[in-house]
């Protein structure tokens, strides 16, 4: 069988802001230089695959070691014809495996850091296979051509845990970090709404939040909470918590929400809190300060350097002692700036040269 040759082949997680990247590429590059092949992630039912030329879909197809096999011989054709590989996050036990096994590839791989593959380097493995793709994981992490994300910080992780000695690009990584003008119209005043988290997942911290705000539970406040994907025990956890220390004032957000839908929330949102101990929830984070809402997160974090670096005034979730807020019209400014499609595309530009 003939295999295309493809100048950037794109090892893909499936996750909910793939599918717009896949279209934002379509669009503006052609679409004869780059394949995407889904190897794993959300199922496609939950996120749709393109089906297209230029996508290949592996996503829940095999399972252990038979996937492994049948990735290596699926990519390695593909592989040896293209000018770079981009794994988009690297901690998914098939991807590593398949980088463990071929790394001639090594010398064109470039790594799009999601946040949860850099910051495991101190993770504790319970079983010999988990440990096993540890291992191999961190072996490779520090090799790549090409570090790519936005957080000049988080490549500097990845030289201080892995000795990383590939290039830094600075890049937008996806079309949710752009900035949008979505025209979404500020609330009356009748409630203070607060916001807390972006999920379900347990790095949330959201107890440790929701205590921080219990001083203020006599108060007119309304606790948005968006536990709609992530550990579903977790949730349940938050929300009994929740409701016994605030009743009606906390309301969890268990069911997905359209996106335009969710964009109203937003509008309504004066303070969110973001207790995540490292990089996480950039897309909401950037919408809520493009919008100039008062946006709370932990100062130990790679995106607090990243903010005040760029002049985006983001608080101190230690220093959380009043319910004040105000319209941040300098962060609207910054962010439209410098989350916007033409920087986006000029750092792909680069990429892709």
């Amino acid at each position: 069988m003939k295999i295309n040759k493809y100048k950037f082949i794109h090892i893909i997680k499936n996750d909910k802001f793939i599918n717009e990247f896949y279209n934002f590429i379509i669009e503006n590059f052609p679409s004869d230089e780059h394949l995407f092949i889904y190897v794993v992630g959300q199922p496609e039912s939950k996120f749709t695959i393109p089906e297209a030329e230029n996508v290949i879909n592996l996503n829940n197809q095999y399972k252990g070691l038979m996937k492994s096999l049948r990735l290596s011989k699926i990519l390695q054709p593909y592989c040896d014809g293209a000018e770079k590989i981009i794994f988009h996050s690297f901690y998914a036990k098939d991807i590593v495996r398949f980088l463990f096994f071929n790394q001639k590839f090594l010398s064109k791989s470039y790594w799009v850091m999601w946040g949860v593959d850099l910051y495991n380097y101190s993770l504790k493995v319970s079983t010999i296979k988990s440990l096993l793709n540890y291992v191999m994981a961190k072996n490779l992490k520090g090799r790549f051509a090409g570090y790519i994300t936005y957080l000049k910080e988080d490549y500097s992780i990845a030289e201080k845990e892995y000795s990383a000695k590939g290039e830094f690009y600075e890049c937008l990584m996806y079309p949710s970090n752009l900035y949008k003008e979505y025209g979404v119209k500020d609330k009356d005043k009748k409630f203070i709404n607060i916001q807390v988290g972006n999920s379900a997942d347990r790095t949330n911290n959201h107890l440790e939040v929701l205590r921080k705000l219990l001083p203020f539970k006599d108060e007119n406040i309304r606790i948005y909470v968006p536990l709609s994907y992530g550990s579903k025990e977790n949730a349940n956890q938050v929300i009994k918590q929740g409701l016994n220390w605030f009743g009606d004032k906390f309301i969890p957000l268990t069911e997905f929400i359209p996106f335009e839908e969710y964009l109203k929330l937003l509008g309504t949102i004066d303070i969110a809190i973001f207790n995540h101990k490292r990089q996480q929830a950039m897309g909401n984070t950037i919408t809520l300060l493009g919008l100039g809402k008062t946006v709370y997160i932990r100062r130990d974090t790679s995106q607090w350097e990243f903010f005040t670096e760029k002049g985006i005034n983001v608080r101190d979730i230690e220093k959380l002692n009043d319910l004040g807020f105000s319209k941040e019209e300098r962060n609207i400014e910054v962010v439209k700036t410098y989350f916007s499609k033409s920087n986006f595309l000029k750092q792909l530009r680069e990429l892709f040269t």
